[in-house]
């Protein structure tokens, strides 16, 4: 499986804030829901109710026993150009992957010293990366990116989280769905698994 990580930690670049509202809704009632706390809300949360494996993914990263929880995602299929650029990344012509799937999510480290170190998470998304490399997905793609977040949940922390996007294409929908599903289940496996704490 290919993978990558980059850092957009600038004073320009976006903060994930939690818990985040809707701006849209003029009721401004907050839409993210704390699956640590309630693991039954997976009901409320459309993308999950859409996408079953991302329903999964949503369980097994909110677990009690994960190193993290998650504050945003979602999953669309892919338009032309995401798929020319996963086509160029897999250096496929186009007509060999005419289909693809995507998802993120935003992740967040429970352990307090490793949250608040961007230095330590880069270590864990290294490890991550030698992680995925030997894994057998060929057509699948992650993309981790770094970024400044404030967790305001039992009191304000500053801090970093990271936005794990999973990529997979196929010769049809249903192949690239299913690509996707495969690894982003291989993605939760391994951020969950005791190999990635050892840096």
């Amino acid at each position: 499986m290919r993978g990558e990580w980059s850092a957009q930690c600038g004073a320009e670049d976006p903060v994930l804030v939690v818990p985040w509202s809707n701006p849209d809704d003029p009721t401004g009632s907050c839409p993210f829901v704390d699956l640590r706390e309630n693991p039954y809300d997976l009901d409320l949360i459309p993308e999950a109710e859409l996408h079953p494996p991302l329903m999964q993914a949503l369980r097994a990263l909110n677990g009690g026993r994960s190193p993290v929880f998650t504050a945003k995602c979602d999953a669309w299929a892919m338009d032309a150009e995401e798929l020319a650029a996963l086509a160029l990344e897999f250096d496929l012509p186009p007509a060999d992957a005419p289909c693809g799937f995507m998802s993120y999510l935003d992740v967040l480290w429970r352990e307090r010293a490793l949250f608040v170190s961007s230095y330590h998470q880069q270590q864990r998304l290294d490890r991550l990366m030698r992680l995925l490399e030997p894994l057998d997905h060929a057509y699948a793609l992650v993309e981790c990116v770094l970024r400044p977040a404030l967790v305001d949940l039992v009191g304000p922390q500053e801090g970093f989280a990271v936005t794990l996007y999973v990529k997979a294409a196929g010769t049809n929908a249903a192949e690239a769905y299913q690509h996707w599903s495969q690894a982003l289940e291989a993605v939760v496996t391994t951020v969950r698994g005791k190999d990635l704490s050892f840096v």
